[in-house]
């Protein structure tokens, strides 16, 4: 190491703190005294510190791998090893361990064991690259040779393939990333997809092999995901779900016409009511219904649920279909219930001529009556019949017919369906299958006088449409009884339903009820509001939509209700965005310095990475000219405890500009007394040829015509939560009462660098996400305008920005901590 003098617990504290690293990591870190030294030293190697940045997660990894190696020891040349983590020439732990084993046996300076750089690179694979082609024709070998074990065996054989691979002497220093893709896409051509073969559990033989078994199960599990997160289309819920083509069925001879249509293939559907907007909770569904159908390579329907033209409106049709293509989804066919009215109202004629439907005529306050509805709404009366269930199906069919006609207004007849008024299910006590409703229908117009309902319409629709999977939230479980009657009773095929738990966030509301009342009452600008939670504000707020996806296949799929606290979904938010979005230097607050030992045409150029430690993202150049902005809060007017930034008598480095400044004189605005110009000097420490090492880097944005710089900001928006609890519900006054009266603020006055016109013009970057499922390609848009603004938070531009005016939203802030406070 650098120096053998221990560093201290406190400057061990404040040099984690500085790269990044929140209350809690430093907590754990400081539990161990040897590791936390050895990773203290080998972080100021990096000069992290020295250039006021964070640390990459990836390097973080890797220089924690090194200081559970070193645990306090010291050893000659891991000033070398860290240079080479630094310049992302080292990149894996099988490389870190290597490294360090090649340092450790080389600690003496005899003839014998000189540290020799070569060697070095050599036997830690700095600069070979495997293909994945070679990973792939390395592969190809072990399955071409052991084809008839694989074929044996099949899924069961995956922990043995991937011990084989990672031996593979060719493959030692391959990314492990490739691995797994490359394997699963041999184990299709060799066996094709999983079936009940592969599924099946171990016999109960002793419970020793059950642990062996479930112990076996795990390690392939394990091997299979190979580091990347769950995948929720193969674990809990849907994992457990039916191969398509094996419906249960009550008629045998309905379920070939089906098996013919779909040919093995998945089949669901994302069937939303286009009366309101879609929220945080339909991303689940959305993914659930088309993410399931895409990777069992099936086909999701988009179908509107369009059967009450009074609450439907175009608006939130268009809405839907964008938000579905946002979220990465195409629909195999764009349908809507009203495609199917025809074919719905000879069913329901059918179902009056069968027995099972008749024309009531009972007012809403004696059906709740006949139901067993009490006064306050609750079941538990005495059930009775309609005075009109038993009259003949030829009246009741007229009386249909009549209804068809416009014969009678809204709430003079409805037909019900004949169920059973003795089961404990509420759905199967003889629910309204038409209702007369006098009204035009966006996409049929005046054609009819009747609509269908939605516990008469959307089983038969799945039905039409050879629904393999009808999978909806646990809010429907009890409808699946008589979803399975009505399909049964009219002899079609029955698409079988199943629940999964819906998910809420807290802190929010997501009523559609709701939500209108607060747009109405002007306490959010629109539905689009980046403080709500529908898909269009997250949208408009600067979410990607990958993160979205990421954040729902972390929490699974079950049968429970998921309520997840808001800071838990802006975390899965803040680490997509940390590995997708460029960074730029932004001033909140400007404040203006001058240096005053520089020449008016003074220019120091320097070279800025968009993402440090990530070159795929590039860099760009910025010159630092005589007169530039620094960030008000990172200037004081004298120096205090724990303030590392500029003061006069404390130097600081501008980030990435080769030399520091220092602070001469202070220019005071008369009225405020509040700094107004610093007139610095530029330290060019020509004599010594060395830099002295400030105790921190500030950002700086040049003024400079030639440059176009700085850019200047309207407003920044920064969003909090829009209410102050976690149940805005549980307010005694009403959800309005908790409402934050500081869930926006707005900044004026704001700069950015040129660069951010660089970054609006290639919007959207679409940089890929660390896990390539969720890497979704985004069209165009004012949101897709994303970076990391350093040490201040994530932006996107607002769509209420024009040439003349930039509104820029926050997203998430860099840490959650921050977020809190």
């Amino acid at each position: 190491m650098a120096s053998e003098e221990p560093i201290s617990e406190d400057k061990l504290v404040e040099l984690f703190s500085k790269v990044g690293f929140d209350d809690k990591r430093i907590k754990e870190i400081m539990s161990n005294k040897k590791i936390s030294q050895s990773l203290g030293e080998l972080i100021e190697l990096t000069g992290s510190i020295q250039n006021g940045e964070q640390l990459d997660k990836s390097k973080d990894a890797l220089l924690h791998n090194v200081a559970n190696m070193l645990k306090g020891k010291h050893f000659k040349h891991i000033d070398t090893l860290v240079k080479y983590i630094v310049s992302d020439k080292l990149t894996t732990n099988l490389q870190i361990k290597e490294a360090f084993k090649y340092i450790k046996a080389h600690q003496d300076q005899d003839a014998k064991a000189v540290f020799n750089e070569t060697a070095f690179e050599e036997e830690s694979g700095v600069g070979i690259n495997v293909s994945p082609a070679q990973v792939k024709a390395e592969i190809g070998k072990y399955f071409e040779e052991n084809k008839d074990e694989v074929i044996a065996t099949r899924y069961r054989a995956v922990p043995k393939i991937f011990a084989h691979v990672k031996g593979i002497k060719a493959l030692k220093w391959a990314s492990p990333s490739l691995f797994k893709p490359t394997i699963d896409a041999f184990l299709l051509e060799y066996l094709g997809p999983k079936d009940e073969r592969d599924t099946q559990k171990p016999k109960k033989s002793g419970k020793k092999k059950q642990a062996n078994a479930k112990k076996d199960s795990k390690h392939a599990e394990s091997d299979l995901t190979s580091g990347k997160s769950h995948n929720m289309f193969t674990e809990g819920f849907l994992g457990d779900l039916h191969k398509p083509g094996e419906e249960p069925q009550k008629w045998s001879d309905v379920i070939q016409a089906h098996r013919d249509f779909i040919q093995g293939h998945v089949y669901t559907r994302f069937p939303p009511e286009p009366n309101g907007f879609l929220h945080i909770g339909h991303s689940k569904a959305i993914m659930v219904n088309f993410g399931f159908a895409k990777y069992n390579d099936g086909k999701c329907y988009l179908r509107f649920d369009d059967t009450n033209p009074e609450a439907e409106d175009q608006i939130y049709f268009d809405s839907i279909k964008r938000c579905v293509k946002w979220l990465g989804y195409k629909p195999w066919k764009i349908t809507y219930s009203s495609d199917y009215f025809d074919r719905l109202y000879e069913l329901a004629e059918q179902l009056i001529k069968t027995g099972y439907g008749y024309v009531d005529h009972s007012t809403p306050e004696q059906v709740k009556e006949q139901r067993g509805i009490k006064a306050d709404g609750t079941p538990g009366g005495k059930r009775t019949a309609s005075p009109w269930r038993e009259r003949p199906a030829e009246e009741s069919l007229a009386d249909f017919r009549k209804m068809r006609d416009g014969f009678y207004k809204p709430g003079e007849a409805t037909l019900r369906m004949k169920q059973d008024l003795n089961s404990p299910s509420p759905q199967m006590w003889d629910l309204v299958a038409y209702r007369v409703l006098d009204k035009p229908h966006p996409r049929t117009g005046s054609k009819w006088k009747i609509y269908p309902t939605y516990d008469f319409t959307h089983c038969l629709v799945d039905s039409f449409e050879n629904i393999t999977h009808s999978l909806c939230t646990t809010e429907f479980i009890m409808s699946r009884k008589s979803y399975e009657w009505l399909c049964d009773v009219l002899h079609v095929y029955r698409p079988p339903q199943r629940e999964y738990g819906r998910l809420n966030i807290t802190g929010t509301v997501l009523s559609k009820r709701k939500i209108a009342k607060l747009v109405k009452g002007k306490y959010v600008r629109s539905w689009d509001d980046p403080r709500l939670y529908t898909l269009e504000s997250l949208r408009r707020r600067g979410v990607p939509p990958g993160a979205i996806l990421t954040f729902i296949n972390t929490l699974g799929v079950t049968t429970s209700t998921t309520n997840i606290q808001v800071t838990r979904f802006e975390s899965a938010v803040r680490d997509y965005l940390n590995d997708t979005t460029p960074r730029l230097m932004m001033i909140v607050d400007p404040l203006k310095v001058v240096l005053d030992n520089v020449p008016d045409d003074f220019g120091e150029t320097v070279e800025l990475p968009y993402k440090p430690g990530n070159n795929s993202m590039g860099s760009h150049t910025l010159t630092l000219t005589k007169t530039f902005y620094i960030d008000a809060s990172d200037y004081r007017d004298e120096k205090s405890k724990g303030y590392f930034r500029l003061a006069p008598g404390q130097p600081v480095g501008l980030m990435r500009v080769p030399h520091n400044i220092a602070v001469k004189s202070v220019e005071k605005d008369e009225k405020t007394g509040k700094p107004a110009l610093v007139h610095a000097e530029y330290i060019e420490e020509e004599n010594t040829g060395k830099k002295s090492k400030p105790k921190a880097y500030i950002q700086w944005v040049p003024i400079s015509e030639s440059q176009n710089s700085p850019v200047k900001i309207s407003e920044v928006r920064v969003y909090n939560q829009l209410f102050k609890s976690e149940n805005p519900d549980s307010n005694p006054d009403g959800y309005l009462a908790d409402l934050n009266k500081e869930s926006e603020e707005v900044i004026s006055g704001a700069l950015i660098e040129p660069a951010f016109r660089d970054i609006e013009a290639r919007s959207p970057l679409n940089i890929p996400f660390s896990d390539p499922r969720f890497s979704i390609k985004e069209e165009k848009g004012p949101e897709t305008v994303r970076f990391q603004a350093v040490r201040v938070g994530y932006f996107c531009v607002d769509k209420e920005s024009s040439d003349e005016k930039l509104v820029l939203n926050g997203v998430v802030t860099l840490k959650e901590d921050s977020a809190k406070n």
